[in-house]
């Protein structure tokens, strides 16, 4: 069935200000989530400053030194997870990952 195009105006408006009638009432609910992304979404720099005012702030800045340490204490952290996920069967080869945890650990405790 074709609607005439007043109908079809008609039927628009009645659409426009049901959802608007939705948003007033339920807001956050399931009718943000079947709306079309971008409808109503706020702008990017609204964004970005949201989620910077939701992050705790720090306390205080690290000196060069303690930055230094940190991102030392950080290698050596990925570099034994690298170690602790291989696996093998070869013995020489597992003697070799057991040295390189060691030396690893040793690292870590002398930071």
């Amino acid at each position: 069935m074709m609607l005439e195009a007043g109908s079809r105006e008609r039927s628009l408006r009645a659409l426009v200000s049901f959802s608007g009638l939705l948003r007033t009432l339920y807001p956050g609910s399931l009718y943000s989530v079947l709306m079309a992304r971008g409808w109503e979404s706020k702008s990017v720099e609204e964004q970005v400053e949201q989620q910077r005012s939701s992050e705790p702030a720090k306390v205080g800045k690290l000196t060069p030194d303690q930055a230094t340490r940190e991102r030392a204490r950080a290698a050596l952290e990925l570099q034994r997870e690298r170690v602790l996920d291989e696996r093998t069967s070869n013995p020489i080869r597992r003697k070799a990952l057991e040295a390189a945890l060691a030396e690893i650990e040793a690292k870590l405790a002398a930071l």
